[in-house]
């Protein structure tokens, strides 16, 4: 078994020794790789590559492993013995076709003490009572390692899951927990529903929100909306995490809430661009991460689509890690409008800073062979405005027009929140190739 907590305090000690150790582990996870994964032995022998020579400055001789390649040459990836395996998760292929991500016992020992550090970032204790809003079955991982990340931290949790708000509101009124985890614009409901209902304590109780699956924050560090909005609701501080079922590792915020830390000793992580060059401090690509110490499905150079860049200023905190900025989008979804190139989560910050928009969802289709077309289903608290004028708002802020169409509100959230789908599906990709 490894000993995950042998550099526990990595992120403290200075930026050339994190390197150094960094060295160790990357070197130690290549050689596993090279011994063990079928994928990584026809892969090194391809490209004749030495795994012995590799470190951090020629890791980009590696090819990049993508979403396709786990999804078609699954069991390749596979670096145990079947007996080994204890805990089995399904991913989103690049066709929507779930992809098996397994998991053996020292991997989930590496998930506990994952998410142990990012709770930690936070500001947990054992004193602290966690409600976890997010599902612990379906084969998703995310419920599974904040659940043993709060018993590693030594807090108590309350594994409530996907219920109602009546059920949080009756949760939170009887055991008064002190933290959440969930989905920043369902946390945002459950406070205006508990507010409603007077079922906060006058107490404050809870302090903290740990918003997952949504954006928490513009490419600044800015708050969007939804964040502002739940430290309002709830008097609490909010923190942005960032994870994947592939590479098992989280980017969470600290108690300075300036970019989520890299656990320097479980990841190393570049953003590249679109010609796979790996950029610097600051320039905007593909988080491509290589998780070390995984033993089941190892991974090396993992494009995991998501688009954002690395912060390398000191940190507020003390740790002198690198730190992830907030998601700008996923590289899929990336739309060119008449010469612009923009993300869904801009015009998703552009609605949730316009008055009385209540829900929305994007779609987007090919107008032509250079330009795609953008239409806004949104619902509003006053049904009576006029498309024109929320049209002309977006325009101001995003330098594209989008066609607006407002529709009921029931109607556009049973598209967003469609229960075959573990999250709100806001964005429609209509595009043809």
């Amino acid at each position: 078994m490894k000993n995950f907590y042998k550099y526990e305090k990595i992120s403290f000690l200075s930026s050339s020794r994190i390197k150094a150790v960094q060295e160790k582990l990357l070197h130690e996870h290549v050689m596993y790789c090279k011994n063990n994964s079928p994928f990584y032995q026809r892969l090194f022998k391809g490209h004749k590559i030495n795994p012995g020579k590799i470190n951090l400055s020629n890791l980009c001789d590696i090819s990049f492993t993508d979403k396709a390649d786990i999804e078609n040459s699954n069991d390749e990836f596979m670096a145990v013995k079947i007996e080994k395996i204890v805990d089995v998760v399904l991913s989103s292929g690049t066709t929507g076709k779930p992809t098996k991500i397994a998991y053996t016992e020292s991997d989930l020992r590496r998930l506990a003490y994952n998410e142990e550090k990012s709770f930690l970032n936070c500001g947990f204790t054992p004193r602290d009572t966690v409600l976890l809003t997010c599902t612990l079955d379906r084969c998703f991982v995310a419920g599974l390692a904040y659940f043993l990340g709060v018993r590693a931290v030594g807090a108590t949790a309350i594994r409530n899951g996907l219920s109602s708000l009546e059920s949080h509101a009756q949760v939170i009124r009887s055991m008064r927990p002190t933290a959440i985890v969930g989905v920043p614009s369902f946390l945002r409901k459950l406070g205006g529903f508990l507010a409603e209902n007077k079922s906060i304590p006058k107490t404050p109780v809870v302090s903290k929100l740990v918003c997952i699956g949504e954006p928490l924050r513009m490419a600044n560090l800015k708050l969007l909306k939804v964040g502002s909005d739940l430290e309002k609701i709830w008097g609490a501080k909010v923190y942005s995490t960032y994870s994947s079922s592939e590479i098992v590792t989280t980017f969470c915020e600290c108690t300075a809430q300036s970019g989520g830390h890299l656990h320097s000793d479980l990841a190393i992580v570049e953003i590249v661009d679109d010609s796979g060059n790996v950029l610097g401090p600051g320039e905007i690509g593909e988080v491509v991460v290589t998780p070390l110490g995984i033993e089941g499905m190892p991974l090396i150079r993992f494009k995991t689509g998501d688009v954002s860049f690395i912060i390398d200023t000191p940190c507020k905190c003390g740790r002198n890690s690198i730190r992830l900025g907030p998601i700008v989008g996923r590289k899929k979804q990336m739309m060119k409008v008449k010469g612009t190139t923009i993300y869904p989560q801009a015009i998703y910050s552009a609605l949730e800073e316009i008055e009385g928009v209540r829900e929305y969802y994007i779609a987007v289709t090919n107008e032509s062979e250079l330009s795609d077309m953008v239409e806004v289903h949104l619902a509003l608290n006053n049904p009576g405005r006029a498309p024109e004028e929320i049209e002309n708002k977006l325009q101001s802020k995003l330098r594209i027009k989008p066609k607006v169409l407002i529709r009921d509100e029931k109607i556009i959230r049973e598209q967003i929140y469609n229960p075959k789908f573990r999250k709100p599906i806001r964005f429609i990709d209509r595009r043809k190739p």
